[in-house]
């Protein structure tokens, strides 16, 4: 595929160029292996070379009108549905992404773009009363000027776009670190995608790199006035740390251990046709995944032989395959951790009501009940295909089972009766969750985030003014003040 060849580079000041690095980044295709790439990592040195463009860059950026910036997502639009093809072949190549998946990453892709256009137009100030006779308080909305951003591997094109097109549109530039894993889709492409709409060089510099050359010089430098990261809590406390310690705004989107909820009158078959997707998708490399299936102990049998049933007849295997419904999971690392705790769990006294073997990161879909509640497959987020089942009596604990988690970022619950949905659901110490639907959804206008470890902040519509732009307050005396001395 010519974007592996094309784009294997670093993307700074509007240049495609090597890095300076030692030694290189090898991007494999998850399923067979494949070598899809070899980028040399960029050096501490072409950080610095990164941000000084975008801050080079950006005040011109920031004077243009809003109405000419809009126009660069408009045509990025475009530019993805004529390589829709293409795109689609490189996400399934580099992340074992189902042809299902990549679809599904593209439109979402596409509509925050869409989004991006609106929100060229939304930085909007204020005018204020003042107790001071003869004085006008005016409070405008300005870019912050330079925005850092760290994307996840799992859906790489569309977490990379989510903060880099609203940044870009609300008048910031922009330095883009995309995944090890997914160097191209997460990073390269993006600059791509948006060089080809007429975005202006030097505005979007992404560098292909990773903290065992770097360090913290992306958190630390001083050019950055807000870092948008998506990715574990573990990483996204250390990168809150070192952003609080260098007096800069941490925009954290993180993991989740999320319930899915079904209630004792909730429609049993909808209620595992959302629970299949919503543990499933992308093999569960997906934060919203329902981690943990909490079911009313007076349907529970009956929900588990429907969801066991519909689980087993899940296709495991190629994802370029239109038939396959789960791939293999990103690398080799988080196929042994995911197939390790299920082993713990069993092992501890789960019984598995479904389980394969692992072939190399083919991990196939397992469910399992009676899991011990001190498990630490309850209490950690699961980056894969394993969904526990856990029998509830009642609403009460219901909550108490969805609540007992450090994360809080979605949800579900599943009922007949719509204001009862609403009322458990209210109950659920989480940034987001739905009433008969699936625990994953995004949409563009709708504020993304989570409670407790699942993050700081919000993204996503007007939420993303508050994020990408500061407030800035300048009053006119229009008489003359009598000052005391």
């Amino acid at each position: 595929m010519s974007y592996f060849t094309d784009l294997a580079l670093q993307y700074i000041d509007g240049e495609w160029r090597p890095g300076n690095g030692s030694w290189d980044i090898i991007d494999f295709n998850p399923y067979d292996g494949e070598k899809l790439a070899s980028i040399t990592v960029a050096t501490t040195d072409e950080i610095d070379q990164a941000y000084r463009a975008a801050e080079r860059h950006q005040r011109a950026w920031a004077e243009t009108n809003p109405y000419s910036r809009r126009v660069v997502f408009e045509r990025a639009v475009r530019v993805i549905e004529d390589r829709e093809q293409e795109i689609t072949e490189a996400i399934i190549a580099e992340l074992g992404g189902t042809r299902l998946k990549a679809a599904f990453e593209l439109h979402l892709a596409k509509e925050f773009l869409r989004e991006a256009i609106q929100l060229a137009l939304r930085a909007e100030g204020r005018i204020l009363p003042s107790p001071v006779d003869g004085k006008e308080n005016r409070v405008y909305r300005v870019p912050v000027g330079v925005v850092g951003v760290i994307s996840p591997f799992n859906f790489p094109f569309l977490l990379s776009l989510k903060s880099v097109a609203p940044a870009l549109a609300l008048g910031n530039a922009v330095v883009l670190k995309p995944h090890q894993n997914t160097p191209v889709c997460g990073g390269a492409l993006v600059a791509r995608v948006l060089e080809e709409a007429g975005l202006p060089p030097g505005l979007l510099n992404v560098v292909i790199t990773d903290i065992a050359e770097i360090g913290d010089a992306l958190i630390e430098h001083p050019v950055p006035k807000v870092i948008s990261f998506t990715g574990s809590d573990k990483v996204g406390r250390h990168v809150a740390t070192v952003a609080a310690s260098h007096f800069k705004k941490a925009i954290l989107e993180l993991g989740g251990n999320s319930a899915l909820i079904v209630l004792d009158d909730a429609d049993l078959d909808y209620a595992v046709d959302a629970a299949v997707f919503s543990r499933y998708v992308h093999q569960g490399q997906v934060c919203m995944a329902a981690n943990r299936i909490v079911v009313d102990r007076s349907v529970a049998d009956a929900f588990t032989e429907k969801f066991v049933a519909k689980v087993q007849t899940l296709k495991v295997g190629n994802p370029d395959d239109a038939t396959t419904h789960i791939g293999p999971l990103i690398n080799a690392n988080q196929a042994e951790s995911v197939t390790a705790l299920v082993d713990q769990a069993v092992e501890q006294g789960a019984t598995a009501l479904v389980r394969g073997t692992t072939q190399g990161n083919l991990v196939p879909p397992a469910v399992l009940t009676d899991v011990p509640a001190d498990a630490p497959l309850l209490r950690q987020e699961v980056f894969g295909p394993v969904a526990v089942i856990i029998p509830v009596d009642g609403e009460e604990e219901a909550v108490r089972v969805a609540n007992d988690t450090p994360y809080g970022l979605g949800g579900a619950v599943h009922t007949g009766d719509i204001q009862r949905g609403i009322a458990v659901a209210r109950r659920i110490d989480t940034g987001m969750i739905h009433v008969n639907d699936a625990t994953v959804a995004d949409e563009p206008i709708v504020p993304f985030g989570g409670e407790k470890h699942s993050g700081l902040g919000r993204l996503n519509g007007e939420q993303m003014v508050e994020a990408f732009t500061t407030t800035k307050w300048i009053s006119i005396q229009h008489r003359r003040s009598a000052f005391p001395f």
